[in-house]
């Protein structure tokens, strides 16, 4: 699934992206390593890796750069 950079904080390895329609979802500093990531800035795209996580919505497990 793709989604947009929104946040991101260097001292935890952790932030939020924008899914297309909107919706914000956070990650944790297990997402970002699993991706292999050593910075993010907002507004680049992404790829991202969820599993349901119950009634809080998706949990992101991976994230990485979108290329084409």
């Amino acid at each position: 699934m793709q989604a947009t950079a929104f946040t991101y904080d260097p001292e935890t390895r952790s932030g939020s992206v924008l899914l297309d329609d909107g919706t914000p979802v956070e990650f944790g500093t297990d997402a970002f390593d699993a991706g292999g990531l050593r910075l993010l800035r907002p507004g680049q795209r992404v790829r991202i890796e969820t599993e349901p996580a119950g009634d809080s919505g998706p949990r992101i497990t991976l994230i990485t750069l979108q290329t084409f």
